[in-house]
């Protein structure tokens, strides 16, 4: 499974980006997509993630402002943040799991959210 994002850059706070990710390769079985972030210093987290049944997952510090979308037919996931943070500020991954007991990640490359103050 291949992972392309899309859509990070610089905003101001109180803006708003949209962040894609189109999946392609194996993608049979892929259950759940998301979006992960991680800052410098800090271990990666779980901001959103979707199932193939677009049930919806947030992290507390999100939820309000981002609303994660997903596409099955064109097997993109696309998040859209809204009243960004500086706390925001991360480099953001794309992921793909495989199964649901047994699960394999998939992880595209990041891409960079910079808020500015």
């Amino acid at each position: 499974v291949q992972l392309q994002a899309s859509g990070g850059g610089l905003v101001q706070a109180g803006g708003s980006l949209r962040l894609s990710c189109a999946a392609s390769g194996s993608i049979r079985s892929i259950n759940a997509m998301g979006w992960y972030r991680q800052a410098p210093g800090k271990q990666r987290e779980l901001v959103a993630s979707i199932t193939s049944r677009s049930s919806a997952n947030y992290a507390d510090s999100v939820k309000g402002r981002f609303t994660i979308t997903r596409d099955n037919a064109k097997n993109t996931v696309a998040l859209q943040m809204n009243s960004l943070k500086p706390e925001d500020a991360a480099v953001y991954y794309c992921n793909a799991q495989r199964g649901t007991l047994v699960t394999v990640d998939y992880w595209g490359q990041g891409t960079q959210v910079t808020v500015s103050s």
